[in-house]
């Protein structure tokens, strides 16, 4: 299954080729490298020649933006409820995924449609996309990142779509910690997000993992499920992590309790050049019976 974020008005990949892919970001071009683009195509899109910037790697690791003609920050909305700053970052970032669009979506719709109050958990949550895709659905919603940087970036882009006043708790913290002692406080959440790293370390230098760490994470995080679960979404960025693996997790975890199953697949982006549609990471969306 592949869902396809195709709503954009302010963002599109144009085309991709040879390791990067040429995107618009409002009206500024940028070319980013991105490994999934095994394939040498023609560059027949004009703005492979007339780009504002471009990410190039370093052979020893990490890399720079060159040609770069950007403003330090500018804003891109998607549909009629987020409105995102973009950023140039180090590691070719902008501070927004597009290709979870279709998540948000997703998790609007789901908190709206309770017809209930509604308490999300946004874990690894950075500049709060799909934090504000809930509170924009209704939900209380619990902002989970270690990086205080990035807790502060969200809360501009909560301004920015004119949520700054929704019930959100923006919370600067290593998530497994914060959620051993969500556990002991005995609060619940009927919808949990996750978009845990590949490799990482923790704040006293405990080592994450993806395929070590994640299992034993996912254990603790569903003792923080209500009786009446709503959703439980998980990101994945990992290489060679199969999109079906995350959904035996998910289902071998929630479905002791809840039963209910996961749906798996990729998350894309259509390419407007060939009219193909561009993998860009894997998710899995647990949901109850």
């Amino acid at each position: 299954m592949v869902w396809i974020s195709d709503l954009w008005k302010d963002f599109e990949v144009l085309d991709t080729s040879e390791g990067e892919r040429l995107e618009r970001w409002g009206k500024y071009l940028l070319v980013r490298p991105d490994p999934q683009v095994i394939w040498d195509t023609p560059h027949a899109n004009p703005g492979w020649k007339h780009y504002d910037a471009r990410y190039i790697r370093s052979s020893t690791g990490g890399g720079r933006w060159s040609d770069n003609d950007l403003p330090e920050k500018w804003l891109i909305r998607y549909q009629d409820y987020l409105t995102f700053q973009v950023k140039p970052m180090n590691f070719k970032h902008t501070g927004v995924f597009p290709e979870q669009a279709a998540n948000w979506d997703f998790i609007r719709e789901k908190v709206a449609s309770a017809n209930r109050p509604v308490r999300v958990l946004n874990l690894f949550a950075y500049s709060g996309g799909a934090t504000l895709a809930a509170a924009a659905g209704g939900a209380e919603v619990f902002h989970v990142d270690a990086a205080k940087g990035m807790v502060a970036w969200a809360k501009e882009n909560a301004k920015a779509s004119g949520l700054e006043d929704k019930p959100i708790h923006w919370i600067v913290d290593d998530c497994g910690k914060f959620i051993q002692r969500e556990i002991r406080r005995g609060r619940r959440y009927d919808g949990i997000i996750m978009d845990p790293p590949s490799y990482g370390r923790g704040p006293s230098g405990e080592i994450w993992k993806m395929e070590t760490s994640f299992y034993p994470f996912l254990l603790e995080t569903a003792k923080l499920l209500t009786d009446d679960p709503l959703f439980v979404i998980i990101n994945s960025y990992t290489t060679g992590l199969a999109p079906s693996a995350v959904g035996y997790a998910a289902d071998t975890v929630f479905g002791k309790t809840h039963g209910g199953k996961t749906a798996v697949g990729e998350l894309g982006l259509p390419v407007t050049q060939t009219g193909f549609v561009l993998p860009c990471g894997s998710t899995g969306r647990w949901t109850p019976d």
